[in-house]
């Protein structure tokens, strides 16, 4: 479809009819959040892919029984690093210059500079950087879902926490923020799905100067 057909298709899908998806369009939908854009490249997030029925199971009540969870075909996680170390952005930058074969210090200067501006911002700047960052993903994915037909239903409604706790990401060094549930919508049973998209219009959203 045309992006702007599709955004115009998409809504937030709340029941869905638990038909597992073409492995395709989840494996595109994960490849357009590994190519999204991050500020600096850092990409200060990690992305849990969940297909297994019983652990879908058990963050249903975490995330107030909402339907789509267990109705859904793949639920994905959006998980951002508590900070942002030397270390994270090292390992950044190594990948970058052995992927693009780099004279060895080629982005020294840069790196120092990224060094020395997190080191001067507080804990929960970082924190907050790196959450902003997943959100850029978590768009990216919601609008290549939409190319790929796939219905999809952004959350904020679960406690994070617990949800941290049964996923062991404090171990990891993450925190989840968001989850986006894939799957295929079910008409008979979601009352949003033939309701009008009703949005903002452009002269009051945008303004040209």
């Amino acid at each position: 479809m045309h992006l702007i057909e599709a955004l115009h298709w998409r809504y937030a899908t709340k029941r869905m009819t638990g038909e597992t998806l073409p492995k395709h369009k989840v494996e595109t939908v994960l490849e357009a959040v590994r190519l999204a854009p991050t500020s600096s490249g850092i990409q200060p997030f990690t992305i849990l892919h969940i297909t297994d029925k019983q652990l879908l199971e058990k963050i249903k009540p975490i995330a107030n029984n909402q339907a789509q969870i267990t109705e859904a075909s793949d639920l994905l996680v959006f998980a951002a690093w508590e900070d942002v170390t030397p270390q994270h952005i090292d390992a950044v930058y190594d990948r970058i210059s052995r992927e693009r074969n780099l004279a060895p210090g080629a982005q020294k200067e840069y790196v120092e500079k990224l060094k020395t501006r997190f080191a001067g911002s507080t804990p929960e700047f970082r924190a907050q950087w790196a959450i902003r960052q997943a959100y850029l993903a978590l768009g990216i994915a919601i609008t290549a879902a939409a190319l790929e037909k796939v219905d999809a239903s952004p959350m904020e409604g679960f406690r994070n926490a617990e949800l941290d706790q049964l996923l062991g990401l404090p171990e990891k060094g993450l925190r989840s923020y968001a989850l986006l549930a894939l799957g295929v919508r079910d008409p008979a049973a979601d009352k949003l799905v033939h309701l009008k998209k009703v949005r903002r219009p452009k002269e009051e959203l945008i303004i040209n100067l």
